[in-house]
């Protein structure tokens, strides 16, 4: 059995000038808040939500 978890590379491609404060506050959670900028984090249904949704700010770069 493996110890590896799954990973889900985030990139920001829209601004979150405009936004309201949650989807503020969801992509600090997701360790994004500038466009280019990258976050790998865990795949969970918690992170799945959040990517959900601010899905039109962000692209999923890479799921391994």
């Amino acid at each position: 059995m493996s110890d590896t978890k799954n990973l889900v590379t985030l990139e920001q491609v829209k601004s979150h000038i405009g936004r309201n404060l949650e989807q503020r506050a969801t992509l600090v959670g997701l360790r994004l808040n500038k466009i280019g900028r990258r976050s790998t984090l865990e795949d969970t249904p918690s992170v799945r939500g959040m990517i959900a949704k601010v899905a039109h700010l962000i692209r999923v770069v890479d799921s391994h």
